[in-house]
């Protein structure tokens, strides 16, 4: 974020000395005030007057002048921070997003919104003025020294109370904060598993839930707003007591010929500008406190990102596959979900890995294109580590099926560009070799037409081969497919196939993983895997010798319906 900041420094400079020069023009009022008091009553001369007052007036409209250039100066650093940040957090969120042990705690563009309302807010002007408060207490001083003591005692107070105030209110504020983010990540699972919950009436229970979360945000919510309104209400009641306090002195050294009239006013109303923004930063210390603690987590963020050094430039990758002795699992599980997985795969070649449900199918497709990285062993591209391959790098030359299906907002075209440039002839030949092309050109407004959010105006067949049309977009030589078929029809399943020929056609590396046995005789290798680990790894004729065409191979997990099915 430091570094980040030396892009604001022209800002934030030029809104310091905004401030120091509208600090010295709210003077005006004062110094007005003593002038009439001190002169212009007893010499009776209204020519002093008006032009007192035409100075002071110039000076207020100057000085409000520069505070909508400061204000305006402010709001065009958050939009630059928007700017900058926006697209890197994003980004960091999804790469976090996609890691299998991801933080929990990564916030991502809501820290930026809260970066960004503290700097349209009154808490940084607070900040900016605070620093001229001792500009205030040295003018009170030179009225005379009894009165600038009791200002310097009063911004004394004032201080303990916003360092008092840290103390007592920072971890209720941290604390309600952090459960406000809990809850709102649940209701957003809620709302993406609306139909779950709506048909399994599970909505009491939903609600219950959050019902809960939510009371622990009241809760802190209530304790971190009852020492701020106590703390607040308390600088308020002592600010005007301090400013009684200093007209009664004032009052006492005007009796005493010590002093007059108009510095009794004058210094009231200095006092008063003075203990202002210390009374706004205790008032508005929620909001400094959210930036404070955004700030820490995107510089832990960007400080994690700048660990990871700049890859060196390889060339494409031509498919040649290797896992070497690959473990995964999760932090805080006893056994691994993969364990000690190693097999070879020539570039062209086609793999199909079938067991059971949790054997770990999916996570080691995971693990192939490198989503989740192993916690020892190492997967290689073309005998280069692919976690050496930047993801904008390798990304075109990878194509991915997962077995859930997500699908963007937007046209059939964009989803299948991968949300890049839509270029027609690369989107109809994706297609094309997914063998969709005639099922697109079937929708209301062939590749024009809106899936909708999720894609929920398309069927679950419909956007699965929507989403292998994307895989195969802009020729990717790995291609690695997770339950393709799982919610194709016949003409689905026959399409998919045709597919598979045609990848093997091109010489694309092809990884599929599937229950379903039709799919087995379309690819060079079959491997079997139970409980993380290789059972079985070689062609379909070699693992099972006695497989006929009407017959289905018996994986040792038993076959029903056409499914390799666990047995029991």
């Amino acid at each position: 974020m430091g570094e980040f900041l030396k892009h604001f420094r022209a800002y934030f400079l030029s809104a310091a000395f905004f401030s120091l020069i509208i600090n010295m023009l709210m003077l005006a009022p004062a110094l007005f005030m003593l002038q009439v008091f001190d002169r212009v009553v007893s010499s009776r001369s209204g020519e002093t007057l008006v032009m007192l007052f035409v100075l002071t007036l110039v000076a207020l409209f100057f000085m409000a002048y520069l505070d909508a250039i400061r204000t305006r100066l402010l709001t065009r650093a958050a939009i630059k921070l928007e700017k900058l940040l926006g697209p890197r957090v994003l980004a960091s969120m999804l790469r976090q997003s996609a890691h299998a042990n991801r933080s929990q705690s990564q916030h991502g563009l809501r820290d930026i919104n809260a970066l960004r309302a503290f700097l349209t807010g009154p808490g940084i002007i607070a900040l900016f003025d605070a620093p001229w408060v001792p500009l205030y207490i040295v003018l009170i001083f030179l009225f005379h020294p009894l009165l600038g003591a009791v200002a310097l005692a009063g911004a004394v107070i004032l201080l303990a109370l916003t360092v008092l105030n840290e103390r007592l209110s920072r971890r209720s504020l941290e604390a309600m904060q952090t459960d406000a983010r809990l809850a709102g990540r649940f209701v957003d699972q809620s709302l993406g598993n609306a139909e779950v919950v709506g048909a399994m009436g599970m909505v009491g229970n939903v609600t219950e839930d959050w019902r809960e979360k939510s009371q622990k945000v009241l809760s802190s919510q209530l304790e971190a707003n009852q020492i701020g309104s106590f703390l607040t209400s308390t600088t308020r009641f002592l600010r005007q007591i301090l400013q009684v306090i200093m007209l009664a002195t004032g009052a006492w050294l005007t009796i005493q010929q010590l002093s007059t009239p108009g510095v009794m006013i004058a210094a009231t109303i200095i006092l008063g500008r003075a203990l202002a923004p210390v009374e706004s930063l205790i008032a508005g210390w929620k909001s400094l406190v959210e930036a404070r603690g955004a700030y820490v987590r995107l510089s832990e963020v960007f400080a994690a990102e700048d660990k990871t050094p700049d890859a060196m430039e390889l060339p494409a990758p031509k498919g040649a596959l290797s896992v070497e002795n690959v473990v995964f699992g999760f932090r805080g599980q006893e056994l691994p979900i993969i364990r000690r997985v190693s097999f070879e795969l020539p570039a062209g070649g086609s793999l199909a890995i079938v067991g059971p449900s949790a054997a770990g199918k999916s996570t080691l497709a995971r693990l192939i294109v490198g989503v989740w990285h192993p916690v020892a062993g190492v997967v290689r591209l073309d005998g280069a580590d692919i976690r050496s391959w930047p993801r904008e790098r390798l990304g075109p030359h990878v194509g991915y099926l997962p077995q859930n299906v997500e699908i963007f907002n937007g046209t059939v075209s964009e989803n299948i560009a991968r949300l890049g440039e839509v270029n027609s002839e690369d989107v109809i030949k994706a297609a094309t070799r997914a063998n969709a092309h005639e099922f697109v050109l079937a929708l209301p407004k062939g590749y024009d037409t809106q899936v909708g959010e999720g894609g929920t105006l398309l069927s679950a067949g419909q956007r699965q081969r929507v989403a292998l049309a994307r895989a195969l977009y802009g020729n990717p030589t790995l291609v690695v497919l997770d339950e393709p078929n799982s919610n194709l029809d016949a003409s689905g399943e026959k399409a998919l196939a045709e597919a598979i020929r045609v990848l093997k056609a091109d010489n694309v590396t092809l990884v599929i993983i599937t229950h379903r046995l039709p799919l087995l005789a379309h690819v060079d290798k079959v491997m079997v895997l139970m409980r993380g680990a290789v059972e079985k790894f070689g062609t379909l004729a070699e693992l099972f010798p006695r497989t006929t065409p009407a017959a289905a191979p018996d994986t040792g997990h038993g076959v029903v319906a056409g499914k390799i099915m666990p047995r029991g």
